[in-house]
């Protein structure tokens, strides 16, 4: 098991990194967005906590800021019919703590607000992940760069809201992070967002 990476940033997107190991090889990590804001400066060193998800055709690496938010991508794999490509969207819809207080509180209507996650999906994981969560409720915290990712997620969801295609309102998003000042609230990511897509 590949438990964490450490190396050089070699390249990074919205939804995956590279890094170059010293041992001289180069991983691809597939990543939630909230990781995106924590990661350093391409060069630069980083460290992730990873989960490897073997298939018949792929070994898939996922990449984390932190234990915690390892351990609640892993949970969410237990519940019937969470595959590791939903499990990465509601992470990248809603931060680890807020989704852990979703599940918890069967809070079906913010966990509908992530792609992919009609009414049914939203209460098979609420019973299916409720009573099992207490060992990261609570414990999940997130470093300083996270409240970006959490104005980033906002942004996304209220561009969506707005009828901008998912994959739209990441690219706009993931632009103005790119190019924009190192701190923007969310209204002013989606102002700055909603400029990028209307100048294209």
């Amino acid at each position: 098991m590949i438990a964490r990476v450490a190396g050089k940033l070699v390249a990074k997107e919205l939804d995956r990194v590279e890094v170059f190991t010293t041992g001289g090889v180069a991983y691809e990590l597939a990543i939630p967005l909230g990781v995106y804001e924590t990661l350093p400066r391409v060069g630069e060193q980083v460290e992730l906590q990873t989960h490897l998800v073997v298939r018949e055709d792929a070994f898939l690496l996922f990449g984390f800021a932190t234990v915690n938010e390892k351990r609640v991508f892993q949970r969410l794999l237990t519940a019937n019919g969470v595959g590791p490509s939903l499990a990465l969207g509601l992470l990248s819809t809603l931060s680890a703590d807020r989704l852990v207080r979703a599940i918890r509180e069967k809070d079906i209507a913010t966990l509908q607000g992530v792609p992919r996650v009609g009414k049914k999906k939203a209460e098979r994981l609420v019973l299916d992940l409720s009573d099992k969560l207490d060992d990261v409720a609570g414990s999940v915290t997130i470093a300083g760069p996270r409240a970006e990712g959490a104005s980033a997620e906002d942004a996304i969801r209220a561009l969506v809201s707005l009828g901008y295609a998912t994959v739209d309102a990441e690219k706009a998003v993931r632009s103005v992070l790119d190019t924009g000042p190192v701190k923007l609230s969310a209204p002013e990511l989606i102002r700055s967002a909603l400029a990028k897509i209307g100048g294209r």
